[in-house]
């Protein structure tokens, strides 16, 4: 345990390991897979409204205003990572094929993630506040800005167009239990304050029904047996050292711009992550009639490799925090 502490692997890493583990022999199908879909659901919903209840609406109404740290949170998700996917293509085909390296163009193109940007941000003890803005706003955005990213710098059908339900989503999902939360918090903030764990829980147990659902749906579509294993591990190595490029361009960009502690948190966390739950969705319109299977291959494989090492990087600055 001492040897594996160096490397900060702890019992909530391990968990999210066991839980791919499982997703890999027992994935879910058909109507275990709409369950698995709707406790995902509800799980994020009820963490948004257990955020809304434990931020004081000054904290809130600072978030709103860090208008500094939102633009380099954007500037990370819709700047850097477009400029790294396109130098990606020298990778092309000594390392990767043309459709994978339209999948990894892709996933450099999707806007943030929200849940876990910020669930890793509160474990974390960074700016929830400012998190939960900048996530938001960044997926928002992801709903106009990624289809004409694509539409730009890449071949389509012509077909992309912008689905004006996952706005619906994200506001019914995200936005209404946040601002429930803050209309009741008067009543509940006091048991929130004393009892801290049923938070937590809802923190970690979000990013794990998370992780199961998207390794499940990989596992279900088979786009882990269509294609040799060397690739894969080519394609895990090439994510490996995209999110190491912008982990460390994120951590340079929140010291340069002067943010505090909590801050920089916010800027490493929501700046270096790729939404799956947007990303598959908009595959599927941008893409008609090209296999799609392989396109999100490399979305799927960066989702989960972020949430180890983000989920790694939390729980040493948890430890670290003052």
């Amino acid at each position: 345990m001492r040897f594996l502490s160096k490397f900060y692997i702890d019992g909530f890493i391990l968990s999210i390991l066991a839980v791919i583990a499982v997703a890999s022999i027992f994935p879910a199908r058909g109507d275990a897979a709409e369950i698995v879909s709707w406790l995902t659901k509800i799980a994020i919903a009820l963490l948004f409204f257990l955020y809304g209840a434990r931020l004081a609406p000054n904290e809130a109404i600072e978030g709103l205003k860090h208008w500094r740290l939102h633009l380099v949170v954007l500037a990370c998700t819709f700047v850097l990572f477009p400029v790294l996917g396109v130098a990606a293509h020298l990778l092309v085909p000594s390392v990767l094929t043309e459709d994978l390296y339209t999948g990894l163009l892709f996933l450099c193109l999707v806007p943030s993630t929200v849940q876990s940007s910020i669930a890793f941000t509160s474990i974390a003890k960074g700016n929830v506040a400012g998190a939960i803005v900048s996530a938001t706003v960044s997926n928002l955005l992801g709903v106009f800005l990624t289809p004409a990213l694509v539409i730009l710098l890449m071949n389509t059908t012509g077909q992309a167009r912008v689905d004006l339900s996952s706005i619906l989503d994200i506001v019914l999902q995200l936005l209404v239990p946040f601002f429930l939360g803050q209309l009741i918090r008067p009543r509940i903030k006091d048991w929130l304050a004393r009892y801290a764990e049923p938070t937590k829980l809802v923190d970690r147990g979000s990013i794990l029904l998370v992780v199961y659902s998207a390794f499940s749906a990989g596992m279900v579509e088979g786009i882990w047996h269509a294609m040799s294993p060397w690739r894969i591990l080519a394609l895990l190595l090439v994510c490996c050292v995209l999110l190491a490029l912008v982990l460390a361009a994120t951590m340079a960009a929140g010291r340069a711009a002067g943010f505090n502690r909590e801050d920089r948190i916010v800027v490493v966390f929501c700046g270096s992550k790729k939404s799956l739950a947007t990303g598959l969705p908009m595959a599927t319109v941008l893409f008609a009639g090209s296999p799609i299977g392989l396109i999100v291959l490399p979305l799927m494989l960066f989702h989960q490799v972020q949430l180890i090492v983000c989920a790694a990087l939390a729980q040493r600055w948890a430890r670290t925090a003052p």
